[in-house]
């Protein structure tokens, strides 16, 4: 019996959210790029400050995201105005109201 591997699922939302690390995706004149925001609430007792990365290639603050989510147990939320997400990092969900 083989599993598939899982895919990740990422919840999209549209601005920064104080208890999840933050993967904001844009679109700029030279390439697509991301940065990764941590506010210091998310974990109080595992981060000393709000820690946000430099703008990097898209795919590396993908992972980035990814590898700080799973040191520090945390939950990733997308910002990514310009649709930028590729299919290949995983689902990308959005909670909608009724």
């Amino acid at each position: 019996m083989t599993m598939e591997k899982s895919k990740n699922r990422f919840e999209q939302v549209d601005e920064i959210q104080p208890d999840a690390i933050n993967l904001t995706l844009a679109q700029k004149a030279d390439g697509q790029v991301g940065t990764v925001h941590c506010p210091k609430a998310a974990a109080p007792d595992r981060l000393p400050a709000d820690l946000t990365s430099q703008e990097v290639a898209a795919r590396d603050a993908v992972i980035g995201a990814i590898q700080l989510a799973n040191s520090k147990k945390l939950p990733i939320v997308v910002i990514d105005p310009d649709n930028i997400w590729k299919p290949e990092w995983g689902e990308l969900w959005r909670y909608e109201e009724d």
